[in-house]
């Protein structure tokens, strides 16, 4: 049956195999009909590839044979809120525990990509959309062009894989090294890690703007988990060193959630006043990112 565990993140991952709900039903269809073969993704829907059906398992020929039970697919079927690499012929749920921030990381599947649970809260908008659309919102708010941009939430690093398409320079900031240990199982995540463009930096946003020089980037996507989880990132202070680092004329989008709720209402007007405070003159509500652009003046 499938188990929890920690899982190594040096695995090769162009032999990962993938799989949550979404993934196996086809098999378990394709079972019901006593098919010998049957089609399906084995990276959470990037690609299709032909799988072998035998009486006791599924056998994944194009990975080496790994294989699992039918036991195992059913479990992973009855699990839709998980996502399990294949790991020595067993389904291992991908998760990790941070120690350090007394945090639980897991990979939640949708039809598409999946999202990053921090203590079960999801990292991206998943009603009424998917994370990659939720990711191409941002992009679109943001605007990169072609200057260099800062992420200053790496998450699952969906935001620095799109940016990486328009700008130059993409310098990402990861707070936990756990949540990458998740990404680097996450077939989304794999440019992350072998994009030239895309520079990480594994520490505390707050710690790493200081070392950035003045007007360092001509474009910055603010998207820290929530005020609860990561209250510094909404501080007046974080917004100064946004400000200062963020080029003349640059803007920074910073996500805050839907502005129409109450919670994001209340969150947007603090939020606001700090900006203003940090020296942003014009902002600008982006309801269809869930979030506010932030202006420098160019003189």
């Amino acid at each position: 049956m499938p188990v929890s565990a920690d899982l190594c993140p040096a695995q090769s991952q162009a032999y990962v195999i993938v799989l949550s709900s979404f993934q196996v039903k086809p098999l378990l269809l394709a079972r019901k009909g006593a098919w010998s073969s049957a089609s399906t993704s084995l990276d959470l829907g990037l690609t299709t590839s032909e799988v072998v059906l035998e009486p006791d398992r599924v056998v994944f020929a194009t990975h080496g044979g790994e294989w699992l039970s039918w036991a195992d697919v059913e479990a992973i079927d009855d699990n839709d809120m998980a996502c399990f690499v294949v790991e020595d012929n067993s389904a291992v749920k991908i998760q990790r525990f941070s120690e350090q921030f007394n945090r639980f990381y897991s990979l939640m599947p949708t039809s598409r990509a999946p999202t990053l649970l921090i203590s079960g809260i999801p990292m991206h908008r998943i009603k009424g959309t998917d994370p990659h659309q939720d990711t191409l919102t941002k992009i679109r708010a943001a605007s990169p062009d072609g200057g260099s941009l800062l992420d200053t939430a790496t998450g699952l690093g969906y935001t620095a894989i799109q940016a990486s398409r328009t700008a130059a320079r993409v310098v990402t900031i990861e707070l936990d090294p756990e949540v990458l240990a998740v990404a680097r199982l996450n077939p989304w995540s794999r440019s992350l890690f072998d994009n030239p463009r895309i520079e990480q930096i594994v520490g505390d946003t707050l710690d790493e703007l200081p070392g950035f020089a003045d007007g360092t980037f001509s474009r910055i996507i603010h998207d820290p988990p929530t005020f609860s989880l990561a209250g510094e990132l909404y501080s007046a202070a974080c917004y100064r060193q946004l400000f200062r680092v963020l080029k003349r004329g640059g803007r920074v989008f910073h996500y805050i959630g839907d502005l129409e709720s109450k919670s994001g209402h209340n969150v947007m007007k603090g939020v606001v006043r700090r900006l203003q405070e940090a020296g942003f003159e014009q902002i600008v509500r982006r309801p269809e990112a869930f979030g506010l652009l932030a202006f420098k003046e160019s003189a």
